[in-house]
């Protein structure tokens, strides 16, 4: 089931399933595993191209290594911007802390100061993957076995997905959008509650 949210259509899951990351228990295998780097658009691409030398610090020798042979994004299989990936597998963007979990370079340098850019909107939205079509977005809730942590998080504490994700959402779409979402969980557990 999706619902009309202004020029997006939306999945019901992000309003029923439950959702909050679990680091200690999945390590950050999101931004190590998968079958591509993380969809990034032209936007950020010139960002994190101005921004690399100050990101860098943080990065693996293996990451400044890929991205200083072949830049910070690459094109998938369906033509369409990737960061880039160390050996085909993790982002070249990640290290790993004390406790073995990964993190995100870009996003740490944005903590000290260093740079503006968060991290890319795609991976601060995960687990919504925006796909843009002709004449709308869809966001759909992509569900993925390496997330099973955070999905038995997300009901113990019993958080929506949205309302995890409200600090990305309401940056890529603003605070307005937000709040119809609000309106639309209400109308939906009203009706649900019937």
């Amino acid at each position: 089931m999706l619902v009309e949210i202004q020029d997006k259509v939306v999945s019901l899951d992000l309003f029923e399933k439950k959702f909050v990351c679990d680091l200690n228990a999945c390590k950050g295998a999101c931004c190590i595993e998968g079958d591509a780097g993380a969809p990034i658009t032209e936007e950020e691409i010139a960002v994190l191209e101005d921004d690399l030398e100050f990101i860098k610090p943080y990065m693996r020798p293996e990451g400044i290594a890929e991205v200083e042979k072949t830049g910070v994004f690459y094109m998938d299989w369906d033509n369409e911007p990737v960061t880039t990936l160390v050996n085909g597998a993790e982002c070249a963007f990640v290290f790993f802390d004390e406790k073995g979990i990964t993190k995100c370079a870009i996003e740490q340098a944005h903590k000290d100061g260093k740079t503006s850019f968060k991290k890319p909107i795609s991976c601060h939205l995960y687990p919504i993957r925006a796909q843009k079509y002709a004449e709308f977005e869809a966001l759909n809730y992509n569900e993925w076995k390496i997330c099973a942590p955070a999905c038995a998080c997300g009901e113990n504490l019993n958080v929506k997905v949205y309302k995890f994700l409200k600090e990305p959402i309401v940056r890529a779409y603003g605070e307005a959008f937000y709040e119809e979402m609000e309106i639309v969980d209400k109308e939906l557990e009203k009706q649900k509650n019937k």
